[in-house]
């Protein structure tokens, strides 16, 4: 039976517990887990523990014996009369790893022991309170036979057989973690600030110890930017990282063993690219910052995920900012919200960061609760300035540490430390939608007034939205291109507010939105010819980028109409082109055409109803158009960004290389691949490699490539889930499905790893056209597929189920093919409650 779960039902637990002690023999089949709990009690009420698929084999009080009755299914309940204040709850439990194919608990994974307890996969280990209020150290001691035993913490002792760890610092369950396998470790270490030194190891596979160098480096880098930006010093004797091949997820940030998902620690240049690299970078700094915002302060319940998520990814984009370029991070995090977010709040599955209902906590792990909430904070350090943030910061470390907190008392410590009153601002943790953010202007005697309306549409549950918060950085720049007015922050708090600036010369364009303020739609009036001045001057590199982007998707949607259109954005390109000093990851944005989803995103948003292929068509003629106009420019640059000398994974090569890429992609549209075949056969590196198979692959002249790609990665797992991905991916749209079907006949579509099954699926359903082919191929493949997984995994099956969250923005036919499609899945015999309760919500928008 499926149950909700509501905000306004928690209850704080009535149970403390002062130490945990686990004891696993370990056993594919058949691993025994003894467990000894010492709790006391806070509160009046009964003892309940949680508890999913276990072999109970004995329970104990203090020692004497209980009845086994007592567990029923999923819940073992012992009333409060019969146990003392404090007393010791001891149980032994038998699992089997090797069935454990949903890989939550303890599982195998090619072998090797691991764990995945979030969000409530420690339930699948032994008997507990797995909620996030429940904090404890804990004691683990590990039997078996593998060589390498690890668990959280530090090491108490090392035997052959036998590890004893011991982990001093309070936590919930769902950050326990035990890793054990045949594994060699890449060691290293760090001094911290106050002098301690920390063992670092990351530990992989045997033989892909020289892919986890880059990995060792951006942990030292995390662990001292972690200290001078926030004053966060590491608290264990030892850090682990772990390297898992079949893992749901991308990385798990348990205390002092992070497990990571193997395609976000193993790089080198012939096998990872550069966003590999800068994926790896950002991921392994994500995990480490959770040491304290998610471990050290946790969240109360699991409606306050975003209370850890969103404030640790903005703490990555920090990091990844100052290690890179901060105007392209900023960029690149932009287009990931619009992609992920902004589809997310535009349909069915629209939630606020905080939501106040779920059935099943994992399918909100979401760009809402992750992205959205890191734009969140990012809006509030921007409101309180620099110095309001590291105050607010400081004191919430200080007052919340080894706490289990809510979003009151993130918000609360804010109004403490700045003497603001944040309540209007909560709402942006508390409702749903993007707001969108009409402007008008005024224009009169030197005077310009700004006329500002903010409104947000319907979500589910949230008829209707009273105004937010919504700081407006914008400036002014003059016709002749001279900033007029610098960077200036407007705060907007009702529903239409103006604003006015007087003694200008003459009239300015308006460059809004700068550094992407809030995470907003824009309905503006502007002209071509103000889009490209602001491409040309602006002195934001945001608001520079998105004038551009704003002008090729004008034409890109008249395109789609049948008309013409691009060539305003074609002319306003040609001086980035020549530009000897732009930056050249920059340039390279510029040049990027906004991808199908986001045209049928704004067609739709505009009331029409937008067509995959009309869009399509007009996108890759614009791409033609563009490629004939600059030819001689762009095989200039081409050539130009060469990296000279041997592969390294910095900023600079990975900027010059990025702006190459985007030149050969306009290139190969007129040449036949003629370059990119040459490329391909050339490339020392990843990144230019694939780029070049994935211009092939889109021309029809990749046979060969294909076919040599795969005799030399056949036994490199993670190169040959990027060769799985980018055929469907970026095969014409008529080619795609039927590629698809092919690959997934390979007795190498390992579809139970998650990694295999994202690459193939998630290829598929990422090309617009073919995934929203009108004959329904598209969707009756991917549920075909989803059908096969749910079974055996649900919660990736959940995930992958995000693809049809906009299926009734098209027209009636392809809405009738995927209602028969999802209805298909909705109706199967013994749906998982993750997928049910997704696929139900996806229908639901079609009521």
């Amino acid at each position: 039976m499926t149950v909700t779960q509501y905000l306004a039902d928690w209850r704080p637990y009535p149970y403390e517990i002062a130490e945990t002690r686990l004891e696993f023999d370990l056993a594919p089949r058949a691993t025994r887990v003894r467990s000894q709990i010492d709790f006391r009690r806070k509160a009046a009420g009964d003892l309940v523990l949680d508890g999913a698929g276990l072999r109970t084999l004995s329970l104990a009080i203090d020692g004497m014996p209980l009845d086994l009755a007592l567990a029923q299914g999923e819940r073992l309940a012992i009333p409060a009369a019969d146990l003392p204040d404090a007393f010791t709850f001891s149980a032994e439990v038998e699992i089997d790893p090797e069935a454990n194919t949903a890989l939550e608990g303890l599982y195998l994974s090619g072998g090797m022991f691991c764990t995945q307890c979030e969000a409530e996969g420690f339930r699948h280990i032994t008997w507990y309170p797995d909620r996030p209020d429940v904090m404890a150290p804990f004691r683990v001691t590990i039997r078996s036979d593998q060589p390498v035993l690890l668990s959280n913490g530090n090491p108490v002792s090392q035997a052959p057989g036998q590890a004893v760890w011991h982990d001093p610092w309070p936590k919930p369950a769902y950050l326990f973690a035990l890793v054990a396998g045949d594994l060699v470790a890449v060691p290293d270490s760090f001094t911290t600030m106050s002098g301690r030194k920390v063992a670092l190891n990351v530990w992989v596979r045997p033989g892909d110890q020289d892919r986890a160098g880059y990995a060792m480096e951006s942990l030292i880098r995390s662990m001292k930017w972690d200290e001078e930006a926030y004053g966060r010093e590491y608290d264990l004797d030892v850090f682990n990282i772990v390297a898992v091949d079949d893992f749901n997820m991308g990385a798990m940030e348990n205390k002092g063993l992070n497990i990571f998902n193997s395609k976000l620690v193993l790089a080198s240049a012939e096998t990872a690219t550069d966003g590999d690299y800068e994926r790896i970078e950002g991921v392994i700094g994500h995990e480490y910052f959770h040491n304290w915002t998610g471990n050290r302060i946790t969240c109360r319940d699991w409606f306050q995920l975003c209370l850890k998520e969103g404030l640790t990814v903005f703490r990555d984009q920090q990091f990844t900012s100052d290690m890179r370029s901060a105007a392209v991070k900023r960029i690149h995090d932009v287009q990931t919200l619009r992609a992920r977010q902004f589809r997310e709040d535009a349909g069915p599955l629209a939630h606020p960061p905080r939501p106040d209902s779920y059935q099943e906590i994992n399918n909100f792990y979401t760009a809402t609760v992750y992205e959205k909430g890191a734009e969140v904070i990012g809006m509030l350090k921007r409101l309180v300035g620099d110095d309001g943030y590291r105050q607010a910061l400081d004191l919430y470390f200080d007052r919340h540490d080894g706490q289990a907190c809510t979003i009151e008392d993130w918000i609360k410590v804010f109004e403490d430390a700045t003497g603001r009153n944040l309540t209007q601002f909560s709402r942006w943790y508390t409702d749903a939608g993007t707001p969108r953010l009409s402007l008008s202007e005024d224009w009169r005697d030197g005077r310009l007034t700004l006329n500002f309306r903010q409104e947000t549409a319907p979500t589910p549950g949230q008829p209707e939205k009273p105004p937010r918060v919504i700081p407006i950085a914008l400036g002014l720049i003059g016709p002749n291109g001279d900033e007029v007015l610098p960077t200036t922050v407007l705060e907007m708090t009702e529903t239409e507010q103006s604003f006015r600036f007087d003694g200008l010369g003459a009239r300015p364009v308006v460059s809004l939105l700068r550094g992407f303020s809030a995470p907003v739609t824009v309905s503006r009036e502007i002209a071509a010819d103000e889009q490209a001045l602001l491409l040309a001057h602006d002195t934001d590199p945001y608001a520079r980028w998105q004038a551009g982007h704003d002008l090729a998707l004008d034409g890109l949607i008249a395109r789609a109409a049948g008309g013409e259109g691009g060539t305003e954005f074609s002319r306003a390109i040609a001086g980035l082109l020549d530009d000897a000093e732009a930056d050249p990851a920059f340039a390279a944005l510029c040049l990027a055409l906004p991808g199908e989803e986001e045209i049928a995103t704004t067609i739709a948003a505009r009331g029409q109803i937008p067509d995959p292929d009309a869009i399509h068509a007009g996108r890759e003629a614009l791409a033609c158009d563009i490629a004939r106009a600059h030819e001689p420019a762009l095989a200039r640059l081409y050539e130009a960004m060469q990296t000279p000398g041997p592969y390294r994974p910095d900023a600079e090569g990975a900027a010059r290389r990025s702006l190459r890429l985007a030149c050969l992609g306009l290139l190969s549209r007129i040449d036949s691949g003629a370059r990119a075949e040459a490329l391909f056969g050339t490339a020392a590196n990843m990144t230019e490699r694939q780029g070049a198979l994935e211009c092939l692959i889109a021309t029809g002249r990749d046979d060969e490539a294909l076919a040599s790609f795969a005799r030399d990665f056949a036994e490199n797992r993670l190169v040959m889930d990027k060769w799985f991905m980018v055929q469907p991916l970026r095969a014409a749209p008529e080619r795609a499905v039927t590629r698809a079907r092919d690959l997934a006949a390979r007795p190498d579509f390992d579809w139970k790893n998650p990694n295999r099954f994202r690459a193939l699926i998630g290829g598929l359903s990422a090309n617009h056209a073919a995934f929203h082919a009108a004959d329904g191929s598209g969707y009756d493949f991917t549920v075909d597929w989803l059908m096969r997984l749910d079974p055996v995994n649900p919660q990736t099956t959940a995930r992958m189920c995000s693809a049809f969250e906009t299926w009734t923005r098209y027209d009636a036919s392809r809405q009738a093919h995927a209602r028969a499609a999802l209805g298909r899945l909705a109706t199967m015999k013994g749906l998982s409650r993750n997928t049910s309760e997704m696929v139900t919500r996806i229908l639901a928008g079609g009521a």
